[in-house]
């Protein structure tokens, strides 16, 4: 295979043993390794550590996800982000933009999940132009509840600037994701997560964004989030082509298993499985593994064959970068070597390749 300024010019021989894919795409990382991109005090260094971090678990792609905060604390962050992105075309090449989840999440209990209740409010084009406007318009996603008045509105007008909007942290009828979908919004956030504990059978939100050919539903196939009869019988419903891998880590991430003490959920149990909860109680209080991990997971818990599942957390998030996550002539050289076998509970890295160049811990 042959690269010339960070592109793919010629493709090659697959390799003689072990596994060759594009570079892992993740939509939604709100952290890892202790790096926390909502702590409040978000540093331009913190940035450029969380992307060595991330390169270094194969993902060659990703979005600094925030989630609902003070208008300050998210222009802070957003600015923390331009400030990194400024400074190194290799992190400029791995974040394409920002994720804001919130803050226009549904308050109820259940629904908004660990997102403060203080700070949820209706959406908010003026807020959201003034992202854009303090962050050189860094912000490429939102994720909302659409059940809020207005929220149409501002969805078409996201939509309008190319803004990826998405649906999740809802409490939504059916009506209201219709109109949502009709109005621009084109993903579902974490799928099965984010909404009420209890249900009706039918009508309800999960249903009309799993009929919705023009949703794509992310989903944390940790094995916590979801069980593996829900996340099968998810992905069957919704189709491969519109099902991605996100692994939505928190700062805690590769972390020592124990407890802790975090901004969101206060007092936290990390097991040595990833599990995240509250502690001393069974509710989860974040994720904590890689998409190398939930990969080898979802291949377990959804029955695919490895292909399948590296789609998900490649090619098909990849469409909303730009067309990242594929090989191919003129596309990003960005490429993953590694091991896999079945029941491995982890793909196990060899080499990776970004921007043509094999990645060896320092950011240029």
């Amino acid at each position: 295979m042959r690269f010339d300024e960070g592109r793919i010019t010629a493709l090659g021989s697959a390799p003689a043993d072990g596994h060759l894919s594009a570079g892992l795409v993740d939509l939604q990382v709100n952290g890892y390794g202790g790096i926390d991109l909502n702590s409040g005090a978000l540093t331009k260094d913190e940035v450029l550590a969380l992307v060595g971090r991330m390169l270094d678990l194969g993902v060659t792609c990703f979005l600094p996800t925030l989630t609902t905060a003070a208008e300050e604390s998210l222009i802070a962050a957003l600015q923390a982000i331009a400030a990194a992105r400024a400074g190194s075309a290799l992190a400029r090449h791995v974040i394409p933009y920002v994720h804001v989840e919130g803050p226009a999440i549904s308050p109820q209990d259940g629904p908004r999940g660990a997102h403060p209740l203080a700070h949820v409010r209706a959406p908010d084009l003026a807020e959201f132009e003034r992202w854009q406007l303090a962050s050189g318009g860094l912000v490429g996603m939102v994720t909302l509840a659409p059940e809020w008045p207005g929220a149409c509105e501002v969805i078409a007008a996201m939509a309008a600037r190319g803004v990826h909007v998405a649906l999740g942290h809802s409490a939504a009828t059916p009506e209201q994701i219709r109109a949502a979908v009709a109005s621009g919004a084109r993903l579902s956030t974490h799928l099965g997560n984010g909404c009420a504990a209890v249900l009706p059978r039918h009508p309800n939100l999960l249903w009309a964004q799993l009929a919705d050919d023009r949703l794509t539903s992310s989903f944390i196939a940790d094995g916590h989030h979801l069980p593996a009869d829900t996340l099968r019988s998810m992905v069957r419903a919704k189709g491969l082509d519109r099902c991605m891998l996100v692994s939505d880590s928190v700062a805690l991430g590769g972390l020592a298993p124990g407890r802790y003490t975090q901004p969101i959920g206060g007092e936290v149990d990390l097991s040595a499985e990833g599990r995240i909860s509250v502690a001393g109680t069974p509710y989860l209080a974040g994720a904590a593994l890689p998409l190398l991990t939930t990969i080898a997971r979802a291949i377990d818990n959804a029955g695919l064959a490895l292909p399948e599942a590296m789609a998900m957390a490649t090619r098909t998030p990849g469409r909303f970068v730009g067309g990242r996550g594929q090989i191919s002539p003129g596309g990003a050289a960005d490429l993953l070597h590694f091991d896999w076998q079945l029941g491995d509970r982890a793909l196990v890295l060899r080499e990776v390749v970004v921007m043509g160049r094999r990645w060896e811990g320092v950011l240029w």
